[in-house]
């Protein structure tokens, strides 16, 4: 049996609890607290959370939910965000094996998935996610990334500077901001990863997710100043590019063939 597919239960196990760990990144970071201290407690109520009741995943379904001291829903959020750290966790040692490659990717994979959810909340994408993460794109590259560090380099340089430069067009024409620095970060640490043949396929899916969301929001009574998280769906394509982009760059080419 392959060894990557005995990973997965255990690798499942280990995701459910970065999912969970992941949870208080997205709740406190945006907020400027400390995502060490103090220890997890009930949005609602403030009780602290006993470690028998925060057991990834499991909790959620033996507390029917609900917090034990106020009763009050907890967000279905919390077990979904920690579900998908579990099945990331297992596809990536599926593909990947217990390697370098592995613990560099899935911390990536996470940090993108924490600027999704906030950014969708906020309206922000937090530098201190996507600084670190540029730099260590850049030193896989360096150390085992396939995709060569000159790649990596000009993927965060072109990815960047793409949406930099959409932004500096929209604001001279509609005198407003049309794209966050942060927008143009992330998808410099997304390009230092994935590397330069990559980042229009993610910039594209984004683009293509995000317009449709734009089209729903005008339909619910918004106005075309109304914002769109944009690094919600720049993330999201990331996740999907890394694992999936080479497989769609040749189906797209195949087409002209």
């Amino acid at each position: 049996m392959n060894i990557n597919i005995i990973l997965l239960i255990p690798g499942f196990i280990a995701g459910l609890a970065a999912g969970s760990f992941l949870n208080v990144v997205i709740y406190r970071v945006p907020r400027g607290k400390s995502i060490v201290r103090p220890r997890s407690s009930c949005p609602n109520c403030d009780r602290v959370i006993r470690w028998y009741e925060n057991i990834p995943l499991f909790s959620y379904i033996f507390l029917g939910g609900r917090c034990k001291g106020c009763r009050k829903k907890i967000a279905v959020r919390y077990p979904v965000i920690e579900f998908l750290g579990g099945i990331l966790a297992s596809l990536c040692l599926y593909r990947l094996g217990l390697s370098i490659d592995f613990l560099v990717v899935y911390p990536f994979i996470m940090s993108l998935l924490a600027v999704t959810i906030i950014d969708w909340d906020h309206k922000i994408i937090p530098n201190i996610i996507s600084l670190p993460f540029i730099i260590i794109g850049i030193l896989w590259a360096v150390v085992g990334n396939r995709i060569g560090i000159i790649c990596s380099i000009t993927g965060a340089f072109v990815g960047g500077g793409s949406l930099y430069l959409t932004g500096v067009v929209y604001k001279g024409f509609r005198k407003v901001d049309g794209m966050g620095g942060g927008d143009v970060k992330l998808m410099a640490m997304i390009g230092a990863f994935l590397g330069i043949k990559l980042v229009l396929p993610v910039i594209l899916m984004a683009s293509f997710f995000g317009a449709i969301y734009g089209v729903f929001l005008l339909r619910k009574g918004g106005t075309n100043q109304t914002a769109v998280p944009f690094g919600s769906f720049l993330a999201p394509a990331g996740i999907v590019c890394l694992f999936l982009g080479d497989f769609l760059l040749k189906w797209y080419f195949l087409q002209f063939q």
